[in-house]
C-alpha cells in the first residue's frame, strides 16, 4: 500500500508545522520547553488535522526518547501495560515518550494505569484528545500533565502545505501539473483548519483530474466536486457543537444578524435543525424578555412553523427569527428577577409561607388562621392595595428591577402612579 500523502508531507521539524503559533513561535513557552529537553507530561487538545500527531513525533525525535503511539479508539489495558514493561529496559534507557491518540475514548481505569509511571517519571506521556480534556480526562492525569490547545489552522497557513502537496505530487509523477486559478485557495478554505484533510483533497485532486501531454490539469471543476459539501468543523456530540450555539446564542443577544444568520447557517448545514429552535426560544426570554414580551410568541410561531416544514425550507422562518430577535430591544430582568430567587432559595431563606396568603378553600383553615386577613386586591382602586406577600425573612427584598427599556419603563410609571 502507498504511503498516504498527508504522511509523506508531515513535518519533520518545529519550523514546518503549519499553524499553531500560538504554541510554537520562537518565544513561546511550549516551544522553549521543547527545545530545553524536558518534557513534562502534556495533553494536546484541539480538532483533528492541526498537528498534534506531528508534533508528538517531533519531540521524540528531538529528545531521543523511544516512542510508543497508542489509539485509545483500539488499545486495550494490555497494550498499555506492554509499553510500561518496556521501563527499565535497553529499549527505555533514553527515556519512554508514550502518545496515546484520543485519549477520551480510554476508560477511567485505563487512564489510572499510567498514573504511578507519570508520577514516578518512568515515561513522558503526550495524549491527544480532540473534546475538552476537563469533561472527558481523568482529573488525576490531568492534576499531573499541562494541556496545550490547537487552534484550527487559518486558510493562508493551510496554502503553504497544499502547494508542496501539489509540488511532491507532481514530483513523485514527473509530469508538469497545470493549476486554475483559485484552486489552492479553494481547497485550503474548504478544508475547516484540518491541513489532513486539504492535502487528502490534493491527492483526490490528481485522482480525477485530467491527465495529457505529461502534464495535469487541476481545476475548479474538480475541486468543487471534492468539496460539493463544507468540510466544516462540526460535532453534534462535542465541543464545536456547543461552541457553535454558544456563539449563535451570544450573537443575538449582542445584536448582530450577520454574525447570528453565519452560525444559524452552520448549525443547519450540519442537519442540526432542534438545536436552533430550543436556543431561539430561550434566547427570546432571556434576552429580549420584556422590552419586547410578545418576541417569545413570534419565535415560537417561527420555530414551530420552521419543525412542521423541516429542511431545508426550515431555514426560512428560522433566519426570520433570529433577525427578529437581534434587531429587537434587549432586556434581561426577568432572567436576573428568577435567578435572584433560586439563590435565595438555595440559601434556605423564605420558608414560611406568611398566614394571609395561606390557601383557606378547606374547612377547619379558619381555625389555623389560615387566610386571615388577606386583601383581595380586586376590591380595591386601580386592583391594588399594599400587603405583604414575601415570606417575614425576605421582606423588602427586590428581585426584579424595571430596565431602561420601552415597556418596563411604561409599567414602572404606571405602578409608580398606582402606588404613590
Amino acid at each position: 500500500m502507498s504511503q498516504p500523502l498527508a504522511d509523506l508531507l508531515r513535518p519533520k521539524s518545529l519550523d514546518e508545522v503549519v499553524g499553531q503559533k500560538h504554541l510554537l513561535s520562537k518565544n513561546s513557552a511550549l516551544r522553549k520547553i521543547i527545545e530545553s529537553g524536558h518534557i513534562p507530561n502534556m495533553i494536546f487538545y484541539g480538532p483533528s488535522g492541526t498537528g498534534k500527531t506531528t508534533l508528538a513525533n517531533i519531540i521524540a525525535s528531538m529528545t531521543d526518547m523511544t516512542l510508543y503511539k497508542v489509539n485509545a479508539t483500539t488499545a486495550s489495558s494490555q497494550d498499555i501495560k506492554d509499553v510500561l514493561s518496556k521501563v527499565d529496559t535497553l529499549e527505555g534507557r533514553n527515556g519512554i515518550l508514550l502518545y496515546i491518540d484520543e485519549i477520551q475514548y480510554f476508560s477511567k481505569k485505563q487512564q489510572q494505569l499510567l498514573l504511578e509511571y507519570i508520577e514516578t517519571g518512568d515515561i513522558t506521556l503526550v495524549a491527544s484528545t480532540t473534546e475538552n480534556p476537563y469533561f472527558y480526562v481523568y482529573n488525576a492525569l490531568i492534576s499531573r500533565s499541562t494541556i496545550f490547545e490547537f487552534k484550527p489552522v487559518s486558510a493562508f497557513e493551510i496554502q503553504k502545505a497544499v502547494e508542496r502537496a501539489i509540488q511532491l505530487v507532481a514530483t513523485q509523477k514527473q509530469n508538469k501539473v497545470n493549476i486554475e486559478e483559485g484552486v489552492v485557495k479553494y481547497l485550503s478554505t474548504i478544508c475547516g483548519g484540518d491541513v489532513r484533510k486539504a492535502i487528502n483533497s490534493v491527492e483526490l485532486m490528481f485522482d480525477i483530474c485530467n491527465h495529457y501531454d505529461q502534464t495535469y490539469f487541476l481545476t475548479m471543476n474538480e475541486a468543487r466536486q471534492i468539496g460539493q459539501r463544507s468540510q466544516m468543523r462540526y460535532d453534534r456530540d462535542g465541543d464545536e457543537h456547543y461552541d457553535t450555539l454558544s456563539a449563535f446564542h451570544k450573537s443575538i443577544r449582542g445584536s448582530d444578524p450577520d454574525a447570528a444568520i453565519f452560525y444559524l447557517a452552520k448549525l443547519l448545514e450540519a442537519g442540526d435543525l432542534l438545536s436552533p429552535c430550543r436556543r431561539l426560544l430561550a434566547v427570546a426570554c432571556e434576552d429580549i424578555g420584556l422590552a419586547y414580551p410578545n418576541a417569545i410568541v413570534i419565535t415560537k410561531n417561527c420555530v414551530d412553523s420552521a419543525l412542521q416544514l423541516g429542511l431545508p425550507e426550515g431555514r426560512l422562518p428560522l433566519a426570520e427569527a433570529v433577525i427578529f430577535l437581534c434587531t429587537c430591544p434587549k432586556s434581561n430582568s426577568a432572567a436576573i428577577a428568577i435567578d435572584n430567587a433560586l439563590d435565595t432559595i438555595k440559601e434556605g431563606k423564605g420558608i414560611k409561607v406568611p398566614n394571609h396568603l395561606l390557601d383557606a378553600h378547606y374547612e377547619g383553615s379558619k381555625n389555623l388562621d389560615h387566610g386571615q386577613d388577606y386583601k383581595y386586591p380586586h376590591d380595591y382602586p386601580s386592583h391594588w392595595v399594599k400587603q405583604q406577600y414575601l415570606p417575614d425573612d425576605l421582606k423588602g427584598t427586590q428581585f426584579y428591577s424595571y430596565q431602561n427599556n420601552k415597556v418596563e419603563q411604561a409599567a414602572k410609571a404606571y405602578w409608580d402612579l398606582i402606588k404613590k
